[in-house]
């Protein structure tokens, strides 16, 4: 049996701006009108009955019948373009992206002159990730219909996702101009400016489309998700709750419901957030991923000498932050019960040696055209266990304060290596040995806001007496030499470690430093996990606060983000300000 969990495949489920809903509405009232006509063939006829039926079980909401009648239309008539036209609308629906790419070429073959075709055709290649394809679809389809606003629309998106957040901004601008009342455009252009890190600029323009259009509900939960990275979190609120009221569609409603749970637990209402941000694991949400087992989902019934297993979630980083209650997690089920861990295959080791008393394996993704389907079978190789959860699935019953939050090490690092690794930082002289990760290794157009690049660091990193230990795992050789060359800083990296693939090794690394400065990565994650003092530079304020001023799920973290999101250059010298305070109380402890 499948189950829901979430995980973060993208980052769409905020600022998703590309247009579909208002353009299928208009392909399927065109679609309705051909059904009605009465032509003098037969097979015409025959073909469009089956349409009308298909177009009836639309209406209701029935996508399984109305493929059935669509692709009975099909070969009533393998001529009819508005039968192909739905068939690929139900295959979308039903998640069959693949099938609905081929079905809408076949009626676009068909009916060449159709630019609705064009726009569902880019739409349908961008969520199967053919950026390419999708630009040109998009431009095709403004060249047929340059005075309609959503082949602009998307094609600004799809630029955004590409990384040409330049290009993207432009090509809003000016169709902008050339529709300055289409509140669509606004929205998008404000987006755009967000994920290019201009997250204050972008509210004026998200105001402009509210002014043109106060019950657009995309564009409340836009604002609501600006005001959230600028650590207005009231007003992130008042916008969530904005969007929800107004909005229509369940998907709408899901992604609000998600969003406002992060929010909460933002603020530090965690009894409030944590239950919300369960919707993550709805089988209809868009990012959920699905769990192939039989087990009931624990919802805080008695675990004494049960079996229960425990599944990691989301990313990396993810799981290493919501291993924080698995100590929990084994208390509950006691001696007499066994606790089952999934996780990563890097995580293996370290969650083994971490929790002696249970049972860890890997888990495996296997993607369906529609969903990531999550297994591990030797979890059932002793039968179904008694309940199952997604890792972060136990906050809501075990974390319903920030004080709930035992402040300690959770994670325990292979003690040899992590003294093999002192000995080798030991080696490089008197002073703190800092460790430090400046970015992740995914940064994509609509994630590197959050991330400052390694010649921001030139105040921390020209700290005298410090000694600096890389922890960016991936290829940083380029920026390692920037450092060396530019700065004249040697940032100590050990090339018999691979950060990225050994982190077992990275957790040793990590212990043995006396401080991790690190952007909000994996890699800060596991230092707090192991038990290191560890400084988050974050790009604005983050959910995981929990409403304070560090992570609260570590034993000892510090959070330092700038007055106005992403000013890297303004949060440089204040972190170097607090390094010369932190040296100074070591030397005199």
């Amino acid at each position: 049996m499948l189950q829901g969990e979430a995980v973060r495949r993208d980052d769409k489920r905020h600022y998703d701006a590309r247009t579909g809903v208002g353009a299928q509405a208009e392909a399927l009232a065109k679609l309705a009108a051909a059904a009605r006509t009465h032509t003098e063939t037969a097979t015409r006829r025959k073909s469009n009955a089956f349409l009308r039926r298909a177009l009836k079980a639309w209406k209701t909401g029935d996508a399984p019948k109305t493929a059935k009648h669509a692709l009975a239309a099909t070969q009533a008539d393998e001529a009819n373009a508005q039968a192909f036209h739905l068939l690929a609308i139900a295959l979308e629906k039903l998640g069959h992206l693949h099938k609905a790419l081929v079905t809408y070429q076949k009626a676009f073959e068909l009916d060449p002159d159709d630019p609705d075709l064009l726009l569902n055709l880019g739409l349908t290649a961008w969520n199967l990730g053919l950026l390419d394809g999708a630009e040109r679809m998009f431009r095709l389809h403004i060249r047929a219909r340059p005075d309609q606003p959503a082949g602009y629309n998307n094609l600004g998106t799809v630029q955004r996702d590409k990384g040409d957040l330049t290009t993207a901004i432009e090509t809003l601008r000016a169709a902008i101009y050339r529709m300055p009342q289409e509140a669509m455009l606004w929205n998008t252009l404000a987006t755009a400016l967000a994920e290019d890190g201009r997250v204050e600029e972008s509210l004026v323009f998200y105001h402009e489309a509210l002014r043109i259009d106060p019950d657009f509900a995309r564009v409340w939960h836009n604002l609501g998700y600006a005001y959230s990275h600028l650590g207005r979190l009231e007003k992130a609120l008042e916008a969530y709750d904005r969007a929800l009221a107004l909005s229509v569609h369940a998907s709408d409603r899901l992604e609000g419901r998600h969003s406002r749970g992060v929010c909460l637990i933002g603020m530090g209402r965690l009894e409030d957030g944590f239950p919300e941000y369960e919707v993550r694991h709805a089988p209809e949400f868009r990012a959920s991923v699905l769990h192939w087992t039989k087990a009931p989902k624990w919802n805080g019934e008695d675990l004494a000498g049960k079996r229960v297993l425990i599944a990691g979630e989301q990313g990396l980083g993810d799981e290493l932050m919501f291993a924080n209650t698995l100590p929990d997690m084994a208390r509950l089920v006691g001696a007499d019960g066994k606790l089952q861990i999934a996780v990563d295959p890097r995580l293996v080791a370290l969650f083994q040696r971490s929790f002696p008393q249970a049972e860890v394996g890997i888990y495996e993704d296997r993607k369906t055209e529609a969903k990531y389907v999550r297994i591990f079978e030797w979890a059932k190789a002793a039968g179904e266990p008694d309940f199952y959860a997604p890792m972060g699935t136990t906050l809501p019953h075990l974390r319903k304060r920030a004080t709930d939050f035992p402040r300690q090490a959770f994670l325990v690092p292979d003690p040899e290596r992590a003294a093999r690794f002192r000995d080798r930082l030991a080696a490089l002289g008197p002073g703190p040995r800092i460790g430090i990760c400046w970015r992740s290794m995914i940064a994509g157009a609509q994630r590197k806001k959050y991330y400052s690049a390694i010649e921001a660091w030139a105040p921390i990193l020209s700290f005298p007496g410090a000694h600096f230990v890389n922890l960016q795992y991936g290829d940083a050789k380029a920026e390692l030499a920037f450092a060396q060359e530019k700065l004249g800083v040697k940032i100590h990296a050990f090339d018999d470690l691979d950060l990225r693939n050994d982190i077992d090794g990275a957790a040793a690394l990590s212990a043995a430093c006396d401080l991790v400065i690190s952007a909000p990565t994996a890699a800060a994650a596991l230092a707090g996990a192991v038990g290191t003092d560890v400084w988050f530079l974050t790009a604005g304020r983050t959910w995981p606060q929990l409403g304070s001023d560090c992570y609260p799920w570590y034993r000892s973290s510090r959070v330092l983000s700038p007055e106005r999101f992403g000013d890297w250059d303004a949060l440089m010298p204040r972190v170097r300000a607090a390094l010369e305070h932190f040296t100074a109380e070591r030397e005199a402890a």
